[in-house]
């Protein structure tokens, strides 16, 4: 594909906000056969393309970060980031995928609906997680959602040099981060698709009452502690073939079981559940796909197979009308945390809805001489 002789413009306004968050003092943000260190300049992109060591047909690119280094507890170095794609562009469109929590990006489906959609597809392993994940570091730990944005600006930066307009999708946490981090970031993108995004706490109301208040508390004096935890491993039972599920994954990137939780990790999450109860404002259609239900469960049921076994779908949906003027809100009976790894008739039903959301309110926009990107307010909840 022929290079552009000049940045696009989603580069240029891309560069401005991270200029702007540097200006304001916040931070922008071996073992793993991915990592290629020869490769890698500090503070930037690897120098080429390597194939995925897991996925047939991706390539990946690692992104050394400036403005972040390892934690006292962890080795010396800068923390790292993993662009994951198919290495050669075909579309001026693009989307950027962003995991969840105790993740990495393993599902080639969700690239080719998208690449079906017209649109080049992207994942990114963020720092500490997947294919980012190097020898002593804490798996999966923030100190706040705003540590992503470094390199997700580098990502959007990069991606945009090949593509005139980028959206973005984040699943669980990824999900919450991809909606802070549009809200700062008015403009950018063309819109946002969350599956069973991270908007509030689950549990009872008196958990969620105490929680901020423990999670404050002991982030400043014990902020990497490894909390107690009550494993439930049918999430990941009800996924991997090698138990009750059907799909195919490196369980020592994605385990079973949770990687260990830390107060100062929660306290990240909780600070950005904050941010969306007072409304985010994001200025671009949202669509957001939950299950129509959660349950807890103790041993192997129906329910592990058809109900959101980690996070609370009922609040997902009270929360999901704060994010911007334009969202649109669709529940799935039967569907798991993540909607897109649920039973065929399911995730079907789910991709249907994403390209009739697409076609209507982000390609149709796109196409439309009105280039002011004010939406009309829309909240739309159904089953499906």
């Amino acid at each position: 594909m022929e290079q552009p002789s000049t940045r696009r413009p989603l580069a240029s306004m891309i560069s401005k906000w991270r200029s702007v968050l540097s200006r304001s003092g916040d931070q922008l943000p071996s073992d793993n056969p991915t990592i290629e260190n020869t490769d890698l300049l500090a503070g930037g992109w690897s120098e080429s393309w390597m194939e995925d060591q897991y996925l047939t047909g991706f390539h990946t690119r690692t992104y050394s970060m400036v403005w972040r280094s390892h934690l006292n507890e962890e080795p010396p170095g800068h923390l790292i980031s993993t662009l994951i794609g198919r290495k050669t562009p075909t579309s001026r469109r693009a989307v950027l995928h962003i995991h969840g929590w105790n993740e990495y990006f393993f599902q080639p489906h969700l690239a080719e609906f998208f690449e079906d959609l017209g649109y080049d597809f992207y994942a990114v392993d963020l720092h500490r997680y997947g294919r980012s994940l190097q020898p002593g570091e804490l798996p999966g730990y923030m100190e706040s959602v705003q540590d992503y944005g470094e390199e997700l600006d580098a990502c959007v930066d990069f991606i945009s040099t090949d593509h005139d307009s980028v959206m973005l999708s984040g699943h669980s946490t990824g999900g919450l981060i991809a909606s802070l981090y549009t809200a700062e970031r008015p403009g950018a993108f063309s819109g946002v698709i969350l599956n069973s995004p991270w908007l509030d706490m689950q549990g009872s109301e008196l958990m969620r009452a105490v929680t901020p208040i423990l999670v404050r508390g002991l982030s400043i004096t014990s902020p990497t502690m490894t909390m107690p935890a009550l494993e439930n491993p049918l999430y990941g039972q009800s996924l991997h073939q090698d138990f009750y599920g059907e799909w195919e994954y490196d369980l020592s990137l994605k385990r079973v079981e949770s990687q260990p939780i830390r107060p100062g990790w929660v306290k990240a999450v909780v600070d950005g559940h904050d941010r969306v109860a007072q409304g985010l404002g994001i200025d671009c259609p949202v669509f957001v796909a939950t299950s129509m239900r959660s349950s807890t469960p103790k041993q192997w049921c129906e329910d592990a197979h058809s109900t959101d076994l980690a996070l609370d779908a009922d609040r997902i949906s009270a929360r999901a009308p704060y994010l911007g003027r334009h969202t649109t809100l669709v529940r799935f009976e039967g569907g798991l945390h993540d909607v897109g790894l649920s039973r065929l008739e399911v995730r079907t039903a789910f991709f249907r809805e994403i390209r009739q959301w697409v076609d209507t309110y982000v390609t149709h926009a796109q196409s439309a001489t009105d280039t002011s990107g004010d939406h009309p307010p829309m909240t739309l909840t159904k089953p499906s």
